[in-house]
């Protein structure tokens, strides 16, 4: 029934996704401030809402800490599914995303039409620059910014160098950062055909305070993170024989 269930569901989404793609890029030619309500308010819910074939539910802690305009969020990036659904909680966000996304036909000009931040990683210094620029004007349009300070997905019970382009947003735009922490790769795996049942947990965490130094602002970012991903990765495996499995194949990594 795995294998059904992830057969259907992958089928469903990301067909919806794909006409969502389409239908998003006609919106966005004629309203690029449309795009929002529609991605975010009704198909990505939507496309998300087929989780329930797999049995996956997902929980959102610390909901006191969203703020919808004047923030950053720091999301720890275990799956394809943070990238999907937490613009359906804090609705006017965008990310930052490696440039090359943005090639991609239908869905890289859907990126681009809803606002996100396209990044150009071998641009060396004026990567930086150019996000700034870009960082500054979605933070003054009132729409908030996501990223995923490791720059790529690891494993549950993994991680790897944070980048410095978080720090480099904290220390010029004087905006909270506030950091995610989730379990998503114990049910959406990177490069998984398989959807394990249970219960996503998505936590939003206290802001970091204002005025940080460049280590304390990385260490205490990493640690809150991580420690938090730890600690429900343990809640996780407690409760789902198959997280168990995923964090003890880590461990051996």
């Amino acid at each position: 029934m795995l294998y059904i269930r992830s057969l259907i569901f992958n089928f469903l989404f990301y067909l919806t996704l794909a006409c969502g793609c389409i239908v998003g890029t006609i919106v966005g030619l004629f309203s690029r401030k449309a795009t929002m309500p529609f991605w975010n308010k009704f198909w990505m819910p939507l496309c998300c809402s087929y989780l329930k074939i797999c049995g996956i539910s997902i929980e959102i802690r610390g909901k006191e800490y969203i703020k919808q305009e004047g923030v950053i969020y720091a999301a720890k990036h275990q799956s394809a599914l943070e990238t999907y659904c937490l613009s359906s909680y804090i609705t006017k966000a965008v990310f930052i995303l490696k440039k090359e996304l943005t090639y991609v036909p239908l869905f890289g000009w859907a990126q681009h039409l809803y606002g996100m931040i396209a990044v150009n990683r071998a641009a060396g210094g004026a990567t930086l620059k150019k996000l700034l620029l870009d960082a500054k004007d979605r933070i003054a349009r009132g729409r908030p910014i996501i990223i995923f300070p490791e720059g790529t997905r690891t494993k549950p019970g993994k991680t790897t160098e944070y980048k410095p382009g978080l720090v480099f947003l904290y220390q010029n735009l004087n905006v909270p950062v506030v950091p995610v922490a989730l379990n998503t790769g114990l049910f959406w795996a990177k490069n998984s055909f398989l959807r394990y049942p249970g219960k996503i947990i998505i936590e939003f965490l206290p802001p970091l305070p204002l005025g940080l130094d460049k280590k304390e602002f990385m260490a205490e970012l990493k640690n809150r993170i991580e420690t938090k991903c730890a600690e429900l990765n343990q809640e996780s495996a407690a409760h789902y024989p198959h997280a168990k499995m995923l964090l003890e194949q880590a461990q051996k990594d």
